[in-house]
C-alpha cells in the first residue's frame, strides 16, 4: 500500500529552528571564552589608581614593579607589594620612547596585542547577523512552501487510513446484531475472493448502507469488517467533505477514490453520510451551485465509475435515511442496506459479556437480571453502563465489580444520579412516598401491566421519586388494554395524593402528559378510539418517523373530528383516573403500611412489597 511520508508539524520545526540558534550562540559563547581567558591580573587592574605617565617611568628606573602591560593607549604597573597603577599614553609613543627597554632592569615590559585579542570579538557580532539572516529566509521560505503545500492540499482528501494490520476489530468484538453480521459476512468473501463472483457473472456490491439509531455499533461493525477481510479501512465524516468554498468537497471526493483505488483491494467508510448526501432541490438546499450538491454529485459519479476490477466497497452509517436522495439509495451505487435495531433481551445478555470481558468481574454476575432492566438502550448505553459500574467498584475500593454495581449503574444511566444535596421538608417526603406507591400498587393490580420492580423516594435527575415497571421480555405489539393499564398506572400516583392528602400538587404533571400523549396516539394513531372515530388515522406526518423522532404533523381532520378526539381523550383519561382512585380507596389501609416502611428505608425492591402487599414473596394477579 503507497503510503505518504509524514510531515513534522510546524510547531516542530519552530522548536527545531529555535534550538539551532541557541546551540550557535553557546557555540559562540564557548569559543569567546576560551580566546578570552580570565586572568588574574583583569581583577586586579580593574581597582588601578590612576597616576601621571612619569609616576611610572620614574618606577621602572628605580625598579618599584614587577610588571609593566602596555594595552593600546593604557599602561599598567604592579608595584612589589602586588598593588596596581594605571596612566595613559601618546599613540606614537613606543617603549624605546618612553625608555622602558634597559636589558639590564629585572622589570618586565608586556605589549598586549588586542588586534590579534579582539578580532574574533570584533567579527563575531558580524557573525551573528549574517547567521540570522540566513536562519529568517530558510524560515520565510519554508514558510512559503508550506503555505503553498497547504493551498495545493486543501482539495485532498482527509480520511483517516488504518492498514490491515491496525485494524485489530473482528466479528467476535461485536455482539447483538448477528443478522448484519451475516449480511456482512458475505462483503467479507466479496473482497477475499472477489474472482468466484466475477466468473459467475455476479457483480460485487459497491456499496453497503448501515442504518440504525446512534449507538447500535454501526462504526464497529464496519471496522470489523475490515479486520476480518484484512483490507486498509479508509474512514471519513460526511461533514468532512463539504466547506465554505465551492468544489472543494467534489475535490476531496476525487481523491479519496482515487487513493482506495491505488490501495485496492479496501473499504471506504463515511459516518453520518447523511451530512452531504440529502435529498436535492429541498428547501435549504438551493440549485445546482450549492456546495453538498456539488459534493453527492461527485459521489454519486465515482460509484458510478468503479470498474469491477478495483475491489473498492463503500460502506455508510447513518441514522437517518429518510433524508438521503433517492439516487444514492439506487442499486449500483448502494446495493445492500443493512438494518441495525436496538438490541433484545438475548442480545443485551451478549453485550454486556462482551463489555466485562476487559474488566476485572465478580463469577457470579447476574447479566440477564442487568439486562432485563435496559429494554431499549443500544451497545453504546450497555457499555457505558459497564464502565460506569466500574467506576463504582473503583469507588468503594472493590477488587471487582459486583452486582450492586451493575444495579447502581443501570440506575444512574436510565434515570441519573441520586441528589443528595436536595433536601426535602418532611410534607414533601411523605407526598412523595404515597405517590410513589400510588404507582406501584395500581400497577400491581392492573393485569397488563410491566411488572413492578422497585420504588425508590430518593431524588434523581428532576424526579422526587421513581417507581419502575420492567417487562419481562421484548414486546414489539401493544394491545388497547395494555394502553389503558399504563394509563391507570400513571393516574395512580395523583389518585394517592388527592385521596390521602386532600389535594394535589404538581408533582403529577409528567404523568399526565404522558397519560394524555398515550390515548392522544390510541386516537389518531392506532385506530383505538371509539366508534365516532372509527379505525382511522388522523394527523398527516410532514416527513418519515424514524428512529422514534416524530415529524410534524398537520391537521388534516374537521374541527368536529377534533371534538371528538379531546372528547376521547378527556373521557378515557377521567375513567381510568375513577378506576385509579378506586383501587386506591380499597387498599388504603396496606397503602398506609407500605408508606410507613418506605419513609424508613427510602427504597423498597418489589420482594419488600409482595410481602408487606399480599403476605408472601410471590406475585399474586
Amino acid at each position: 500500500m503507497a503510503t505518504a511520508t509524514p510531515q513534522p508539524p510546524s510547531k516542530n520545526r519552530n522548536q527545531w529552528l529555535l534550538s539551532l540558534f541557541l546551540f550557535v550562540a553557546l557555540l559562540f559563547g564557548a569559543i569567546y571564552t576560551i580566546t578570552n581567558p580570565k586572568r588574574e591580573e583583569d581583577k586586579l587592574f580593574a581597582n588601578a589608581a590612576e597616576v601621571p605617565l612619569s609616576q611610572i617611568t620614574k618606577g621602572y628606573n628605580k625598579e618599584q614593579f614587577t610588571k609593566i602591560l602596555v594595552k593600546d593607549n593604557k599602561v599598567f604597573a604592579i608595584s612589589q607589594d602586588n598593588t596596581a597603577i594605571q596612566s595613559y599614553k601618546e599613540t606614537l609613543d613606543s617603549v624605546s620612547t618612553l625608555g622602558w627597554n634597559n636589558p639590564e632592569n629585572p622589570t618586565i615590559v608586556e605589549i598586549e596585542n588586542r588586534e590579534a585579542t579582539n578580532l574574533l570579538m570584533a567579527i563575531l557580532p558580524d557573525i551573528l547577523f549574517l547567521v540570522l539572516i540566513i536562519g529568517g529566509l530558510l524560515w520565510l521560505f519554508r514558510g512559503i512552501a508550506r503555505s503553498q503545500s497547504n493551498a495545493m492540499s486543501f482539495g485532498k482528501s482527509r480520511a483517516r487510513i488504518a492498514d490491515a494490520t491496525q485494524v485489530k476489530t473482528r466479528f467476535k468484538d461485536v455482539a447483538g446484531v448477528e443478522e448484519a453480521k451475516e449480511d456482512l459476512e458475505e462483503v467479507v468473501d466479496f473482497l477475499k475472493f472477489p474472482k468466484k463472483y466475477i466468473n459467475l457473472g455476479a457483480k460485487i456490491p459497491k456499496g453497503v448502507l448501515l442504518v440504525g439509531a446512534p449507538g447500535t455499533g454501526k462504526t464497529l461493525l464496519a471496522r470489523a469488517v475490515a479486520g476480518e477481510a484484512g483490507v486498509p479501512f479508509f474512514s471519513i465524516a460526511g461533514s468532512e467533505f463539504v466547506e465554505m468554498f465551492v468544489g472543494v468537497g467534489a475535490s476531496r471526493v476525487r481523491d479519496l477514490f482515487t487513493k482506495a483505488k491505488r490501495n485496492a483491494p479496501c473499504i471506504i467508510f463515511i459516518d453520518e453520510i447523511d451530512a452531504v448526501g440529502r435529498q436535492r432541490g429541498g428547501a435549504g438546499f438551493g440549485g445546482g451551485h450549492d456546495e453538498r450538491e456539488q459534493t453527492l454529485n461527485q459521489i454519486l459519479t465515482e460509484m458510478d465509475g468503479f470498474e469491477q476490477e478495483t475491489n473498492v466497497i463503500v460502506i455508510a452509517a447513518t441514522n437517518r435515511p429518510d433524508v438521503l436522495d433517492r439516487a444514492l439509495l439506487r442499486p449500483g451505487r448502494f446495493d445492500r442496506r443493512i438494518f441495525i435495531d436496538r438490541p433484545d433481551l438475548e442480545a443485551r445478555k451478549k453485550i454486556l459479556k462482551v463489555h466485562s470481558k476487559n474488566k476485572k468481574v465478580s463469577s457470579n454476575l447476574n447479566l440477564e437480571q442487568i439486562a432485563k432492566q435496559t429494554v431499549g438502550l443500544t451497545g453504546a448505553d450497555l457499555e457505558n453502563i459497564m464502565n460506569e459500574a466500574a467506576i463504582f467498584a473503583a469507588r468503594r475500593k472493590r477488587k471487582n465489580v459486583v452486582q450492586q454495581d451493575l444495579v447502581d449503574a443501570v440506575e444512574k444511566v436510565t434515570i441519573g444520579p441520586e441528589k443528595k444535596s436536595r433536601k426535602l421538608t418532611e410534607k414533601e417526603k411523605k407526598i412523595t412516598a404515597y405517590h410513589e406507591l400510588g404507582h406501584a400498587i395500581v400497577g400491581y393490580q392492573c393485569p397488563e401491566s410491566d411488572p413492578l420492580h422497585k420504588i425508590s423516594i430518593v431524588s434523581r435527575g428532576t424526579a422526587l421519586g421513581v417507581t419502575w415497571f420492567l417487562p419481562n421480555e421484548d414486546q414489539y405489539t401493544t394491545c388497547k388494554a395494555k394502553f389503558l393499564d399504563e394509563i391507570c398506572g400513571l393516574l395512580g400516583g395523583r389518585a394517592a395524593e388527592e385521596i390521602v392528602f386532600g389535594e394535589i400538587t404538581t408533582g403529577a404533571s409528567n404523568d399526565i402528559e404522558r397519560a394524555s400523549q398515550i390515548a392522544r396516539d390510541m386516537a389518531m394513531r392506532f385506530g383505538m378510539g371509539d366508534d365516532n372515530l372509527g379505525p382511522v388515522s388522523y394527523g398527516e406526518k410532514q416527513g418519515t418517523m424514524f428512529l422514534g423522532v416524530d415529524p410534524a404533523v398537520s391537521r388534516n381532520f374537521s374541527e368536529s373530528i377534533a371534538k371528538e378526539i379531546d372528547s376521547f381523550v378527556l373521557n378515557t383519561l377521567r375513567s381510568e383516573y375513577n378506576r385509579a382512585k378506586g383501587i386506591i380507596e380499597k387498599e388504603r389501609k396496606k397503602l398506609d403500611s407500605l408508606a410507613e416502611v418506605l419513609l424508613k428505608k427510602e427504597t423498597m425492591s418489589l420482594e419488600e412489597f409482595e410481602k408487606i402487599f399480599v403476605g408472601e414473596k410471590t406475585r399474586n394477579k
